[in-house]
Parts: C-alpha cells; sequence; structure tokens
C-alpha cells in the first residue's frame, strides 16, 4: 500500500561529485555536490545559488566533476557543511556551515593538474571530468542547473574492462548520496553531517 506523506525532500540518490572549480583570486574551490546527471558527453549539474562554485561556474566557465568512490566517505563529510564563499547566509549558518578557504587541505585532497581546463583535479577519485560549461539556466528562484561539457574524462585502468574504453561496472563502486545520507555498495557506510545541518533524521550504519 502506498502512503501520501508529503515528503519534504525529493533527493532519491546520485553518485557523490566533488566540483572543482575557479575562485575570483584564482585559488581553487571544492565542493561535495549530488545533483548530477550525465547523457552522451555532457552532464547536468544542480547548484544552489548561494554557493561559491556556481559563482565560480557563472564566471569562469570551468570545472572538474570528481567522482568519489564509497571508501572516501569520511574525507567528503569533512568538507561537507563548508562553503568558500567569505558571506555566508544566515540561514547557512543556521544550518551550520562555516567559510574554508582551503577545502583540498581540510579533506586530506591531493592537487593534480588537469590538462585541459584550469580547476585541478582531486587525485584520490579515480573518476575525473574535466568540463566546460555550456549554459546555466535559472531552475527555480534559489537554484541553477548548469548544463557542461566533458573535454577529458581520467580512469583509474583497474577500472576499465581490458581491452575496451568502457567502465567496469562491478568494479566502480560510488558513493551515493541518498536524502542526505552516504552509501556504497548497497549499504548505509556513515551518518552524514548534512543531514543534521538540513534537520534531516541522522541514520545509523547498520
Amino acid at each position: 500500500m502506498h502512503i501520501v506523506p508529503g515528503l519534504k525532500v525529493l533527493y532519491f540518490g546520485t553518485p557523490v561529485v566533488l566540483i572543482s572549480t575557479v575562485n575570483p583570486d584564482g585559488s581553487a574551490n571544492l565542493a561535495p555536490m549530488s545533483s548530477a546527471w550525465w547523457l552522451g558527453e555532457s552532464a547536468m549539474l544542480g547548484m544552489g545559488n548561494s554557493s561559491q562554485t556556481a559563482a565560480n561556474l557563472q564566471r569562469h566557465g570551468e570545472c572538474v566533476l570528481n567522482l568519489a568512490s564509497s571508501d572516501m566517505a569520511d574525507a567528503v563529510d569533512r568538507i561537507a557543511m563548508t562553503t568558500g564563499n567569505p558571506e555566508i547566509k544566515p540561514y547557512r549558518r543556521t544550518q551550520g556551515y562555516v567559510h574554508v578557504k582551503d577545502k583540498f587541505a581540510l579533506g586530506g585532497f591531493t592537487r593534480q593538474q588537469s590538462d585541459l581546463v584550469e580547476p585541478p583535479r582531486v587525485k584520490e577519485c579515480p573518476i575525473q571530468l574535466e568540463c566546460r560549461v555550456v549554459e546555466g539556466r535559472a531552475f527555480d528562484e534559489s537554484a541553477t542547473g548548469f548544463q557542461v561539457r566533458v573535454l577529458r574524462a581520467h580512469i583509474e585502468d583497474e577500472l576499465v574492462v581490458p581491452g575496451t574504453h568502457y567502465v567496469d561496472a562491478r568494479r566502480w563502486d560510488p558513493l551515493i548520496m541518498k536524502f542526505c545520507e552516504f552509501f556504497g555498495g548497497g549499504v548505509n557506510v556513515r551518518p552524514s553531517r548534512l543531514a543534521e545541518g538540513w534537520q534531516m533524521p541522522v541514520l545509523q550504519p547498520q
């Protein structure tokens, strides 16, 4: 039987992406996001307008989509409640967001130079996609949908089916964010600070 509870959040789950962009001063910004999907050689990214990442995409037009694996949940969570924007909206302060200038250092991530774009890659991520913004469109009053073109893909060789250009889905275990909880291999791998900040039920791994 189905019920109609009036869900407050429609956040059914996508792979966690560490998106790197360039700040106005030329430094690198890094932010976890999980509103992304791919079609052909393009991706659609959903970003809140108050984020530094959205501002960087609008201004600079380049990014790297670094796809995290399930064993990176702790590192990703360390930067989950941070922002590269020094001017934090009151509602985000209430949620617990803090300004962090160097999120690579906070998360323990290693910068890796990109080939075709300015933002750096995250060395620890087994899949890294260098991208350029095609366009940004208002999604609603608080968010923008960005279409980006994948210019170059970097894949760990152990994830590639030998003799092909295809990912071995049996070896690729992405970190998934479902309703603000981290999942990998179909199981809850750790609670998320994001869930607490967004006042959602915090689940403990079973």
